[in-house]
């Protein structure tokens, strides 16, 4: 068996895990090609995990053609969560549209509103949530782990593909005819909301094209931080 193969076998068992000892559980997908892996060995090993996408309202058109391909390919819908238009209209009102540009604090606001909130409601009432986040995607991930305990949500937490590199993502995409993001093929390996994404240049850091305007140690959304910090609580052996 090859490492990845290797890898590929031990990504099945742990969500098979998670369906079978942590229902109800949820997958919470960007749609990017990480989560389109993890979609396609849900969907198509019909796996009781759902799958949900936050629909932030600043997409690229892109992005959001991906839940067309998911309905037809695997027949499934992705349920989307989205901000609260009162919260959104606060914000811009207040402070501009586009004011994410202005420090990080309004940067992290505005992920606040449109993500942090909206997650918190997707998880609501589950026993444990899945992750595409991967430990070569970036600095703040070096030490993520498969399993962790997310005390911040009162659920376990699994990243399947922490120990997968971007080549293992694209052989599984090609080898088994997995749809994915047109902008990736753009120079596009890391996609957030349209206007705090851009491409990349060669060599550098796959998600350096997240909030490039930002200290590298600042990227992260707040999905999976709290009170500042990572949510790396606990790693579960």
């Amino acid at each position: 068996m090859s490492d990845f193969d290797s890898r590929l076998a031990d990504t099945r068992a742990i969500l098979a895990r998670i369906a079978a000892d942590f229902a109800p559980a949820v997958f919470a997908s960007s749609l990017a090609a990480e989560d389109m892996v993890l979609t396609d060995l849900i969907l198509r090993h019909q796996l009781a995990i759902g799958i949900f996408s936050l629909e932030t309202g600043r997409l690229h058109a892109e992005t959001l053609g991906m839940l067309d391909k998911v309905k037809e390919t695997y027949g499934s819908d992705i349920v989307l969560f989205k901000p609260e238009a009162s919260a959104v209209d606060a914000y811009v009102q207040q402070h501009g549209l586009n004011a994410f540009y202005d420090s990080v604090e309004m940067r992290k606001e505005c992920c606040r509103i449109r993500k942090v909130e909206p997650l918190n409601r997707a998880l609501a009432g589950n026993q444990a949530w899945v992750t595409g986040q991967r430990r070569a995607q970036a600095a703040t991930r070096t030490e993520l782990a498969v399993q962790e305990d997310d005390t911040a949500h009162g659920m376990q937490k699994f990243n399947p593909l922490a120990d997968w590199s971007e080549e293992d993502v694209w052989h599984y995409i090609r080898s088994n005819n997995v749809p994915y993001n047109p902008l990736h093929d753009k120079g596009y390996p890391s996609i957030g909301c349209e206007p705090c994404t851009r491409a990349i240049q060669a060599g550098e850091d796959v998600r350096a094209g997240r909030w490039w305007w930002e200290n590298p140690d600042s990227k992260e959304c707040g999905l999976h931080v709290v009170d500042g910090k990572l949510i790396r609580i606990k790693q579960v052996s």
